[in-house]
């Protein structure tokens, strides 16, 4: 139903020892770090988030991770591959099945179809890893939004998300994405990050409830 809660899909996952010069070239993996973990997320936006989540309980770096292009216009058409690095294997596996935990267990996706099929993701981290730190220079710990949802839908919410909380915009997903989503990486004081993951649902649930307006 509109507004339910659904957590993000978990797909796949392996632990890589001892990799190849290849792999070690490739996902340009740092110093000592010769063990890797793989992993694919349904839902694209999730991936990011637990990848980051994963920096944060476990000795691990985001070798590399991007979104592979779905088509059709669907959220779960997107699927994340990431990869984990590490200088221990325990380490990888210890990151690896914390994707999975955040992924299956605390990811905030809601549906805005009767059935469930198409989803939004709209999430709060109150305080970010290594990963969004790097990648958005950032300072550890910040607090950001993470906001998807299809085109149109993602547009209107960011707006209204803008209007309603003190925030800064990070990144704008101002176009479709390979997974055809927009939306945006928000960033301010937890409080005013958590109102604009209200502002950015709510306006979308009423826009799926009323999507004629003239």
């Amino acid at each position: 139903m509109i507004g339910d809660l659904v957590h993000g899909k978990f797909v796949a996952n392996r632990l890589l020892t001892d990799v190849e010069d290849c792999m070690l070239e490739q996902y340009h993996l740092p110093d000592g770090h010769i063990d890797i973990g793989l992993f694919t997320t349904a839902c694209d936006g999730v991936g990011y988030v637990a990848a980051d989540d994963a920096t944060k309980k476990a000795n691990v770096q985001v070798a590399q991770i991007y979104t592979t292009y779905g088509g059709c216009g669907k959220f779960n058409d997107g699927q994340v591959f990431g990869v984990l690095s590490g200088p221990m294997v325990s380490d990888v596996e210890r990151g690896l099945r914390y994707v999975r935990e955040f992924t299956e267990k605390e990811s905030t996706c809601y549906s805005i179809s009767d059935d469930d099929s198409t989803l939004i993701y709209a999430q709060c981290v109150s305080r970010i890893g290594s990963y969004f730190a790097k990648a958005y220079n950032l300072e550890r710990g910040s607090s950001i939004a993470y906001l998807i949802a299809p085109a149109m839908h993602g547009a209107v919410g960011i707006d209204e998300a803008l209007t309603q909380a003190n925030v800064d915009v990070v990144r704008f997903w101002s176009r479709p994405t390979e997974s055809n989503m927009s939306g945006a990486i928000l960033t301010g004081r937890q409080a005013q990050c958590e109102t604009a993951v209200s502002a950015f649902k709510e306006v979308i649930f009423d826009l799926v409830s009323e999507p004629i307006e003239y």
